[in-house]
């Protein structure tokens, strides 16, 4: 980083450089990709992937994050998308939906696995690899379960039969694409059959693959750090070839690096902080924990001050705000978290705890906005009515149960 670039962002700015951040990521606008199907397809391409988790306390994250940004957006859109080819599944730092445009950039992390990186397995059955790869070749496209077991035990990915390590192996080197869902069970076929007809498959080199990393990230961020530019990616290469990247921008002057009083240091497009941006609206956003815009914990701890953990990997004893706390953001600030649970069979949205941050907004105003957007969050969860069953102080308990009472 050139020091001598290095601009120490006053105050006053901070608040303009979290709109542009939260701007980017489609936050602040009522419809920033537009709606239904079409806005998702959008969004995923803008945001450059969505990621996919299997937990489904509520509804899943790869919904929940195109929920938060896109109109009309319903969770069977996904994989249509996939189906139609507009996006594929794929590793990015987590298993993630991506753009079908991007798809020349997961090639060299399946070149690396495939050269003997390691990503889920040490060891690799080669030859039964080479049989099921011959059989969806002869066959057509295979599901997991489709596989016959060569053992009784069934459980978590640890214990996945050998023909199941074979197919998902087949698949992080990049021979099989998953070429339809639904819901979690997954098809896959040979990758060649499942790529839409004219979609770029040149392998790209170093400094190629370093351009499109950070061009893809202020896109979707506004703002990055050099850390963040390479996120979960542990190679020494990729992160010194982003340095220089980043280097040669700041001395060409189409990047410029604010230093905030924490101490942290972020890239923006020269100008950036000058142009109009979205003005602030009385809209609560709910995000899932998975969320693109606080997937990188220290990012939102320094620009927002906003400490978040998922504290459902934490044992019971140890949690604070509870199994799946949901950051809450509202005009420009993270002002809470609060931790749910869908009870779908009886059409029961919990909020088994919510915790609000102490900000100087009006209370009134953030307890109508989160009664408004619980309305609106419960269809996604095949809910129909919402209850509250603790909060941080017994005041906001009762008054926040009482605006929902309002609602029924």
């Amino acid at each position: 980083m050139q020091n001598n670039l290095l601009q120490v962002l006053a105050s006053s700015d901070l608040n303009r450089l979290r709109r542009l951040a939260l701007s980017a990521q489609g936050l602040l606008q009522a419809q920033p990709f537009g709606r239904g199907r079409a806005g998702a397809r959008r969004a995923i391409n803008h945001l450059g992937y969505v990621q996919i988790d299997t937990l489904s306390v509520v509804e899943r994250a790869h919904h929940h994050v195109l929920q938060s940004r896109v109109p009309q957006y319903l969770p069977e859109m996904m994989d249509q998308l996939l189906a139609d080819g507009d996006i594929f599944e794929y590793w990015s730092h987590a298993a993630a939906f991506l753009p079908m445009d991007d798809f020349r950039f997961s090639l060299p992390y399946k070149h690396a696995i495939k050269s003997g990186q390691t990503h889920w397995y040490k060891t690799r059955d080669q030859a039964l690899m080479a049989d099921l790869l011959a059989r969806v070749r002869s066959d057509g496209p295979i599901r997991a379960r489709d596989l016959e077991s060569g053992t009784a035990q069934r459980g978590a990915w640890w214990d996945w039969k050998p023909a199941k390590k074979a197919l998902e192996q087949l698949y992080i080197e990049g021979d099989l694409m998953v070429s339809d869902r639904a819901g979690f069970q997954k098809s896959y076929d040979l990758t060649e059959r499942v790529l839409p007809t004219g979609v770029d498959t040149r392998m790209p080199d170093l400094a190629s693959f370093t351009s499109h990393l950070l061009d893809q990230q202020l896109r979707c961020h506004g703002l990055v750090s050099l850390k963040g530019l390479t996120y979960l990616r542990r190679n020494p290469a990729l992160r010194q070839a982003m340095k220089t990247q980043v280097d040669e921008r700041l001395a060409e002057r189409t990047l410029e690096a604010v230093q905030l009083s924490c101490g942290e240091v972020f890239l923006l497009p020269a100008g950036a902080l000058d142009q109009p941006l979205p003005r602030l609206n009385n809209r609560l956003r709910i995000l899932s924990p998975f969320d693109n815009s606080v997937i990188q914990r220290d990012r939102l701890r320094a620009l927002f001050q906003y400490d978040y953990q998922l504290e459902c990997y934490l044992p019971a004893a140890k949690r604070q705000y509870g199994y799946f706390s949901l950051p809450l953001l509202y005009r420009g600030e993270f002002i809470g978290r609060m931790d749910c649970k869908a009870h779908r069979k009886i059409g029961q949205l919990e909020v088994r705890y919510l915790h609000l941050e102490p900000h100087c907004f009006d209370q009134d105003a953030v307890i109508a906005a989160l009664v408004e957007a619980l309305q609106a969050f419960c269809p996604l969860q095949q809910c129909n009515r919402v209850v509250l069953s603790a909060a941080h102080s017994e005041p906001l308990l009762r008054v926040v149960q009482a605006a929902l009472m309002q609602q029924d």
